[in-house]
């Protein structure tokens, strides 16, 4: 159709051609609107027929294709690994912090004053010093003589004694022999009186023997006396000698105090002292703690520490695991609860809690100071299961695997962190198969398949 157009317009110009020119005609020929409207119009019908035979084409070929079989679409198995579940009592494991301080310190003080003359090689900042070990020597020159002027005092003290006893001896045998003379001088006085009645004595003889008899029992009554004071002499003289014996231990003493001895086994922790000082009485001369009492001090929190209280255990005689992380291999020590602090430490946000270092081996000796690691066992929980973190899910669901290797949720409460795992109480029943891993898709009846099985109650 297009074609044609085409030939009738070449035939209209070439027979506009032939005609002569007249004085009306134009110099070129001009297409008439109303042709190229038309040709427009026609090729765009004809573009529009063509489309729609060739979309009836295509919806023909896909109502007459052939059938495909296809083939079902495979469950999905999730590898997974497995753990059974075990209902018992647990207690976890609670890991705090603490230092290491001394059980028991001294202050070494120097009991006397004096010079400084011996000075042990040992008395050292951190040095090792034994028990009973010589750590000073002070002059002793000025004690030995005290101690030798107090054996003197004592020495006639006592010799004072004797003489006074000897005086009392004396005085009451002079007692025996004027009451023997009292008592003839009685009889002597009856019997003249005896005569003056019968008129064979005078009255003046009577009188003579009532004055000897009176100057005797005069005689007896100073003895007496003389008595009395020898023995309170005596008492006077024993005290004065129990006098002279504590000036003696003293002294004795003091010349023992010139030498400060170590007390216990311990190491010293600082020095103040220097061959030929003098030093006063009560001085500070050393540091010492011993090597031996060493304990850790550690805060729990108000929850920790109320949990361990309404355990049914208590609290002192706990075992404890205290591992200092010192070089490539950290120091393992077994401690013992003793006692909690007196006070609430306020400052730390809990109660202090000491427990007792056991330093067998004494090469791996630990220093006061040092921050350690302190792992103890938490509350008992009774009926519970021990899982790992990675089986929870949501915070309060875990999944075991049925019968059909397929999920079953499990309702359960958290109780307690223990290390990576978890203390759980709720719907679980022990023998049942727990999935210890985690899944992102996990749900009920999700197919499962597993690769590993784990011990129960392990991470």
């Amino acid at each position: 159709m297009l074609n044609s157009l085409e030939d009738e317009a070449k035939q209209n110009r070439g027979a506009d051609a032939l005609q002569p020119r007249t004085a009306n005609t134009p110099t070129h020929h001009r297409r008439s609107p109303l042709v190229k409207t038309g040709k427009a119009f026609l090729q765009g019908l004809i573009a529009l027929v063509i489309l729609m035979i060739a979309v009836m084409g295509m919806r023909y070929l896909i109502a007459t294709k052939p059938e495909v079989a296809t083939r079902p679409a495979a469950e999905r198995e999730f590898a997974v690994r497995a753990m059974a579940v075990e209902i018992g009592d647990y207690a976890p494991l609670l890991t705090v912090y603490g230092e290491v301080v001394a059980g028991r310190e001294v202050d070494l003080r120097a009991l006397v004053g004096g010079e400084v003359d011996m000075v042990s090689p040992n008395l050292r900042s951190g040095g090792v010093v034994g028990a009973g070990e010589a750590l000073l020597q002070i002059d002793p020159f000025s004690y030995e003589g005290a101690r030798t002027e107090a054996m003197a005092t004592l020495a006639e003290a006592r010799a004072r004694l004797v003489q006074l006893e000897s005086q009392l001896r004396i005085e009451k045998n002079n007692i025996v022999r004027i009451e023997e003379q009292v008592a003839f001088a009685d009889r002597d006085l009856v019997r003249v009186e005896e005569l003056f009645q019968r008129g064979a004595a005078t009255e003046r003889s009577v009188d003579e023997r009532k004055l000897i008899l009176s100057q005797r029992q005069q005689n007896l009554e100073q003895t007496l006396n003389t008595l009395a004071v020898e023995e309170a002499k005596i008492e006077q003289q024993k005290a004065a000698i129990e006098r002279a014996q504590w000036q003696l231990e003293q002294a004795e003493r003091n010349v023992e105090d010139t030498t400060l001895l170590a007390p216990f086994e311990g190491v010293v922790r600082t020095e103040a002292v220097e061959m030929g000082r003098m030093i006063n009485q009560n001085d500070v001369v050393a540091v010492l703690y011993d090597r031996n009492f060493l304990e850790v001090r550690f805060t729990l929190s108000d929850a920790q520490y109320g949990r361990l209280l309404a355990d049914r255990e208590p609290l002192a005689g706990r075992p404890v695991k205290v591992i200092w992380n010192i070089g490539d291999t950290p120091l393992e020590y077994d401690a013992v609860i003793e006692r909690a602090g007196a006070d609430i430490a306020r400052s730390r946000g809990g109660v202090d809690v000491f427990a007792r270092l056991s330093l067998e081996d004494k090469d791996l000796l630990i220093r006061p100071g040092a921050f350690v690691q302190v792992e103890l066992p938490d509350r008992t929980y009774t009926g519970v299961a021990r899982i790992p973190e990675e089986a929870l899910y949501d915070g309060n669901k875990v999944y075991v695997i049925d019968a059909d290797s397929r999920m079953e949720r499990r309702d359960v409460q958290p109780l307690a962190f223990d290390d990576n795992a978890i203390l759980v109480r709720g719907d679980l029943q022990s023998g049942e198969r727990l999935v210890s891993s985690r899944i992102p898709e996990a749900g009920p009846g999700l197919k499962l398949r597993v690769v590993s099985e784990q011990a129960a109650g392990t991470n």
